[in-house]
């Protein structure tokens, strides 16, 4: 199984209301991360069987735009497990109820999503120091318990690479 881990995309400043704070949403350089990360995405080809994500809405709205731009036409499934402050176990939990999947996309938050992710790559199972940048993906591919870390990329490499292709594609004029 292949495991997308996606961290949600920027959603402005945390608020010290927690029923408030779950209800925040993306912000414009989030919706813009958004766009950017899914079209990479759709670009190499990725395709999911499932998008499952916390339930908070900036999540919830990072895992239906990453989506769209990967015509992901099923219906996002949302699970505690990615939740905040959750732990490992219910990841693991997560993982088993979609271990039939061929591919799946988990959207959820740092530090845990990072944690989840860091303790399947480590043979150890200890926690590591892998950090997902807010819009960020990384692809794990599974077997059994202990997945290998793939590729990682952010909105801002993205963005990159994107400049660098339009400047590279532009007409070159002499200095003659």
């Amino acid at each position: 199984m292949i495991v997308y881990f996606l961290r949600h995309a920027s959603a402005g400043e945390h608020l010290a209301n927690p029923k408030k704070d779950e209800k925040r949403a993306l912000d414009k350089e989030g919706i813009e991360q958004c766009g950017y990360v899914g079209r990479a995405l759709s670009a190499l080809n990725v395709q999911v069987d499932t998008i499952v994500s916390s339930p908070l809405k900036r999540c919830t709205q990072t895992g239906s735009l990453v989506g769209n731009e990967l015509d992901y036409e099923g219906k996002l499934q949302i699970d505690n497990a990615l939740r905040p402050g959750t732990g490992f176990a219910d990841f693991r939990r997560l993982l088993e109820k979609y271990s039939r999947q061929e591919a799946i996309m988990v959207v959820g938050h740092n530090p845990n999503l990072s944690q989840f992710m860091g303790a399947v790559i480590s043979d150890s199972g200890c926690e590591s120091s892998l950090e997902l940048k807010k819009g960020a993906v990384a692809k794990v591919e599974m077997r059994r318990t202990l997945g290998t870390l793939q590729w990682c990329i952010t909105p801002k490499l993205i963005r990159a690479l994107y400049d660098a292709a339009v400047e590279s594609s532009r007409p070159k004029t002499s200095r003659k």
